[in-house]
């Protein structure tokens, strides 16, 4: 199969979390959660695989090698984990705050230049930088959902404030206490595989620099410093989510060292 093929799947893949987000938000503006969010985002999920098993195939390795790759990668580590872990939530919300992200990720992915059109196969495959590149990347995945469930969670703040409580959104917003356990959650989750992938960074050959190693410990710290304080000092909700948002953000600049 050619490049084509592949470039097909993630257009599927893209159009399917479109949907999913898409109807979420139809239903919800008629005061009721979609039954088509999660099988739209499963079926995303399936098409990006096949996207990428395409490309590791053509590479010989897993396929993050350039920063096509490693948008898809990162939104199928997103879409995954938010199937895997949906039913902590209201599944079709969770669903509807996380689609337009991965359509953001696939669409960024899909811009020329991308993904190489010609991707060569890896001649030298070495265990540690393997794991270190894809359980960063999927670590990526659950500190983006946490991301999504901050937003979730300042949308609600908001809206209770602004005493908007007859609304669809509103309605069917998971509780606030739930959507800050499942925040701390997801950051442990993040950060455990991030500590993995850090691991596996020392380890591995750094004939490329270490630039993109350090920047991955800063991140590291920085999380494991907002759940610190979390969990030793306190913090309000508001803040905490705010920050988890900003600090996903923020940490999106690692992959400019990769």
């Amino acid at each position: 199969m050619g490049g084509g093929v592949e470039r097909w799947f993630l257009i599927l893949a893209t159009i399917l979390a479109a949907l999913a987000g898409v109807s979420g938000m139809m239903s919800l503006r008629h005061g009721h959660r979609s039954r088509w969010t999660l099988p739209t985002m499963v079926g995303a999920m399936l098409a990006q695989f096949a996207f990428l098993s395409l490309r590791g195939q053509a590479r010989g390795a897993c396929p993050l090698l350039d920063f096509g790759e490693v948008l898809v990668f990162l939104a199928w580590s997103l879409t995954l984990l938010y199937i895997l872990v949906g039913p902590t939530y209201r599944i079709s919300l969770l669903g509807v705050f996380s689609a337009p992200v991965v359509v953001l990720f696939q669409a960024v992915a899909l811009l020329p230049g991308m993904l190489d059109e010609s991707p060569q196969p890896v001649t030298e495959i070495n265990p540690w930088r393997e794991t270190h590149a894809a359980m960063s990347v999927l670590a990526y995945g659950g500190l983006a959902l946490a991301a999504v469930a901050g937003v979730m969670f300042l949308v609600l703040d908001r809206q209770l404030k602004e005493h908007h409580l007859s609304s669809g959104l509103f309605r069917h917003l998971p509780p606030v206490r739930e959507l800050l356990v499942s925040m701390v959650r997801l950051l442990w989750i993040g950060l455990a595989m991030l500590t993995i992938g850090v691991v596996a960074g020392f380890l591995m050959p750094h004939d490329s620099g270490w630039a993109h190693l350090i920047a991955a410990c800063v991140v590291w710290l920085a999380y494991l410093a907002l759940l610190l304080v979390k969990q030793v000092r306190g913090i309000t909700g508001r803040r905490f989510a705010f920050a988890a948002v900003a600090l996903f953000v923020l940490s999106l600049s690692v992959f400019a060292f990769v």
